[in-house]
């Protein structure tokens, strides 16, 4: 993120806070705050203190009311802590106002998961899009005393002249920035977009790992493809998308990719940075939602963030999963309790191969039954046909009088298009 906007340095101390409103539950409250501890940790920093207050509405001024702000100045003070992290998102005034009376530095959830996200992001597409992300969130945030002067600006003498203030110029720059940016990730999604067609064409189903950060989705990955991908016990220590190889015991092979994790309010600004990356979690013909088992005490909760976030991708009709991993780790009673609760679940073990055969077979059955489909295509209908095989692998084609039966195996995606023509599918 650029100088001017403020992001978490290693070692630093800081003051965890929270305003709490009726709608939370104390439960709920200690969870976010947890993790947001655990996002603190991974960004550099160590909590030295956590403040709550509850509140029936937010202050508009300060979000907590000012005997609050005065108590968490005092424990800044006393603990040397340079930072106050809010758990709630704060507007750029309220920020600007409690940096001023606690006298350190202010950011909310929402900078610091941005701050991970540049530590992270290794690829060049994964710097494009934490940038681009970066400065959606910085360019509201851009005022001054210059606005005054910029609003006088007009009229002869007077254009591009003593009125055009830096705040004007930072922000023209920001915007050109992020237009490059943005034409950057389109070359990029280009690229990706040929590689799927060449996949697709291959006849390769698409598998997906999606779930809550730190849900054990790398290390399944490498369980399940014998890949090396980056595995930490860290929040978002994978942010590009990889894709490996599967081999499937009855239906060839098919390609698996994991994903960015997700999190309670993630980031709007971050969605639509990695809508490219994302757009294979739309693409997918399955779904495999990685769940950690051995938190079972925020498991429903999680289950439920992830489902948000995938539906605002419109991912929420393509076919899932659910993989409960780290079994390992779960006493027998929950184990059975989870069985009980999801039968159709799958439960796994990344670190000792438990459930990863089942896995597989399940993956197996499941884009056999959600990819193939017969097409009946009048005869005079060649660009029909030429679109069948651009889109898709033909098992088999012959003619029935005037029309062309085909055989045919594509994405769950691809298929819908032909939807006029099916005859079956899930074959």
């Amino acid at each position: 993120m650029p100088d001017d906007e403020a992001s978490v340095q290693e070692t630093e101390t800081a003051v965890l806070v929270a305003a709490q409103l009726p709608a939370s539950s104390d439960e709920e409250t200690a969870e976010s705050l947890a993790e947001l501890e655990a996002l603190a940790r991974t960004a550099g920093a160590e909590g030295v203190a956590t403040i709550v207050q509850k509140r029936s509405t937010y202050n508009p001024a300060t979000v907590l009311g000012s005997g609050k702000v005065d108590e968490i100045e005092q424990v800044i003070r006393r603990t040397g802590a340079t930072l106050a992290i809010f758990d709630n998102e704060l507007s750029i005034t309220q920020q600007d106002r409690l940096a001023s009376m606690l006298d350190a530095r202010v950011i909310d959830r929402t900078a610091l998961i941005l701050d991970i996200f540049a530590q992270h992001a290794n690829t060049a597409e994964g710097r494009t899009q934490v940038e681009l992300a970066q400065y959606s969130y910085l360019l509201p945030r851009i005022r001054g005393q210059g606005l005054e002067l910029s609003r006088m600006a007009g009229g002869i003498g007077t254009r591009r002249g003593p009125g055009e203030t830096k705040l004007e110029v930072d922000r023209r720059r920001i915007r050109k920035r992020m237009h490059k940016l943005e034409r950057d990730l389109i070359q990029m999604e280009e690229v990706r977009l040929t590689q799927r067609k060449q996949r697709t064409r291959a006849g390769l189903p698409s598998v997906c790992l999606v779930g809550y950060t730190n849900c054990g989705k790398s290390s399944l990955l490498n369980r399940l493809t014998g890949s090396s991908v980056l595995v930490e016990d860290q929040l978002f220590s994978t942010l590009d998308s990889t894709t490996r190889r599967l081999e499937l015991p009855d239906t060839g092979v098919a390609v698996v990719s994991d994903t960015v994790g997700f999190i309670r309010k993630l980031p709007h600004e971050l969605v639509a940075a990695f809508h490219s990356t994302l757009e294979v979690v739309r693409d997918a013909d399955l779904l495999l939602h990685v769940i950690d088992a051995s938190r079972e005490e925020t498991m429903a909760e999680r289950i439920d963030a992830v489902g948000e976030v995938l539906n605002e991708l419109g991912a929420e009709d393509i076919p899932a999963t659910l993989v409960f991993n780290k079994m390992d780790a779960v006493e027998p009673a929950i184990a059975g309790f989870l069985r009980e609760r999801y039968p159709s679940a799958i439960m796994t073990s990344a670190t000792t191969g438990e459930g990863i055969e089942e896995l597989i077979g399940s993956i197996s059955s499941s884009v056999s039954e959600t990819r193939r489909a017969t097409l009946h295509i009048p005869a005079s209908r060649g660009d029909i046909v030429s679109a069948v095989y651009r889109e898709g692998t033909v098992l088999s084609r012959e003619y029935v009088d005037d029309i062309v039966v085909m055989e045919v195996s594509m994405p769950r995606g691809g298929l819908d298009s032909f939807a006029t023509y099916m005859a079956g599918a899930g074959k």
